[in-house]
């Protein structure tokens, strides 16, 4: 019996990464906590955070997984939200506090197509204040919270879909507003609550996020996902996480580098080998001949580097 008498311990989980379906109100650490718990280790980590008011696909590594998660990070995503344009919070979402409220009386769809298309490809992006980016070592949102205004750098990002789907006059504590339902693609490291923000202020209204659903992260989609509750289930009968392995992740995610033996053992010692694209700068997952994930490469250069290796050689 477990400690509290009820439950017995879920027998530890093996090596893989694991889709949850983010359920709004959860932290990204709320859902490593839970899964932790029920994969019976503390190697659990994420692959890219959600806010709290966010849901769908959370990459997770589990125990020799979680060396992935570096790799999977950069991967670009795909989101599903609604910008209200006509406020502005604090947040730039829907948790925060409306901090202006001219409203969008009669905005133009047109207007709100044209100002869509100026943040569309590659643009500088402000990110929230509210997030996650540290500043002299402490998080944006630490310091935001503790009264401190915080102007964070423009970086460069990729918006390579920003698409309207749909847009909902409607009125809101007495303002007038404009719910704007888009699909966007984005590079990593984009901010979605920013372009509402972005949004909302090109067109001198006001904007802000109300909901996001992200539904992909690289070749990864929101139809692989597992609720958290449907994962509980599962231990408590008895049965395995459906956790995916390095092997099918890395076939996913990466170009794929087939070894022969020879090269497989020699990488598996921490030896280089000849690149055999010399010059690619994306990760590379060298694969063994029996399927192994033996380490993900680094061919930028003639010889091979491996930047991480799965399946060290014992002898």
């Amino acid at each position: 019996m477990s400690a509290a008498g009820s439950h017995p311990r879920p027998a530890p989980a093996g090596d893989g990464v694991l889709l949850v379906d983010k359920p709004s109100g959860w932290t990204s650490h709320d859902v490593v906590g839970r899964v932790r718990r029920l994969a019976g280790t503390r190697k659990v980590g994420h692959a890219g955070t959600l806010d709290p008011m966010a849901t769908g696909v959370l990459v997770l590594g589990i125990n020799k997984a979680t060396k992935l998660l570096t790799f999977l990070v950069g991967c670009d995503k795909d989101y599903a939200a609604t910008i209200r344009l006509g406020q502005a919070t604090d947040t730039d979402d829907a948790e925060g506090t409306v901090i202006e409220a001219p409203g969008a009386a009669d905005l133009d769809p047109e207007r709100v197509s044209a100002a869509v298309a100026d943040l569309t490809g590659a643009i500088e992006q402000v990110p929230s204040s509210v997030s996650a980016i540290k500043v002299d070592g402490r998080r944006s949102y630490a310091r935001v919270r503790d009264g401190e205004e915080v102007a964070l750098a423009a970086r460069p990002v990729t918006v390579s879909r920003f698409v309207v789907l749909d847009q909902r006059a409607q009125t809101v504590d007495g303002v007038p507003v404009l719910d704007v339902d888009v699909v966007v693609t984005v590079s990593s490291g984009t901010y979605v609550r920013a372009l509402a923000r972005d949004l909302g202020a090109a067109l001198g209204v006001g904007g802000h996020l109300t909901a996001l659903r992200r539904t992909r992260v690289g070749g990864f989609g929101e139809d692989v996902t597992h609720t958290l509750d449907a994962l509980g289930e599962l231990v408590e009968r008895g049965e395995p996480l459906p956790l995916l392995s390095l092997e099918e992740v890395a076939r996913r995610s990466f170009a794929v580098r087939e070894l022969d033996e020879a090269e497989a053992r020699a990488l598996s010692y921490g030896a280089r080998i000849e690149s055999a694209e010399p010059g690619r700068s994306e990760p590379v997952a060298g694969l063994a001949p029996d399927g192994r994930l033996i380490a993900v490469l680094d061919e930028s250069e003639p010889r091979t580097r491996s930047r991480v290796v799965f399946a060290p050689a014992t002898s």
